[in-house]
């Protein structure tokens, strides 16, 4: 559930940073904007994902510590 979380809110992140910076995903065509727009949607979610997952495996490691 973590990791679903993590990659929604990373893919809103690289949105929100497209979109602040002129790279935006719903620019007409295939142009550099809207390409742009969908790479950094996918980093957002791959870096959500990697965090939310190492968040994750830290408290379970806490938790069986006790």
């Amino acid at each position: 559930m973590a990791q679903a979380l993590g990659f929604g809110l990373g893919a809103l992140g690289g949105l929100g940073v497209g979109q602040s910076s002129g790279l935006d995903l719903f620019a007409p065509g295939l142009s550099v904007p809207s390409l742009g727009g969908v790479i950094l949607i996918g980093l957002g979610a791959g870096l959500g994902r990697r965090l939310a997952r190492r968040w994750a495996e830290r408290i379970r490691d806490e938790d069986d510590r006790y």
